[in-house]
């Protein structure tokens, strides 16, 4: 699946990184723990999150996340966005909640491991 492919499926605004609309990512891990993030999200590539502060960049760009789902509507600053940007980390704003979001991508078939941390 591609992040275009989840950016249709949520609706999603994409916020940088459009020229990586086409990378393929295969696991998702939703949480607003960065802790549990470093703990259990190793194989994920997409990073769905209420959290929006900027430790979500740092710890996606420790875990090499490709893609972050902000949910809720909640908007990035823009020394965020230009951070993930810096990164090569594509940003993806969704108005659906995280159990909405991880339910969609997981109900594809294509993404993997839709984990919801606790």
């Amino acid at each position: 699946m591609t992040v275009s492919d989840i950016q249709k499926l949520l609706n999603a605004k994409v916020l940088s990184c459009n020229e990586k609309l086409n990378m393929e990512v295969t696991n998702a891990f939703a949480s607003d723990m960065m802790s549990d993030c470093l703990a259990f999200a190793k194989d994920a590539n997409v990073l769905i999150t209420g959290l929006c502060n900027p430790q979500v960049m740092r710890t996606a760009e420790l875990l090499d996340i490709e893609c972050i789902i902000f949910i809720k509507g909640k908007e990035p600053t823009d020394s965020m966005i230009t951070l993930a940007q810096n990164n090569g980390i594509c940003v993806l704003m969704s108005e659906y909640c995280m159990f909405e979001t991880a339910g969609i991508l997981f109900k594809t078939g294509e993404i993997g491991g839709a984990t919801v941390g606790c």
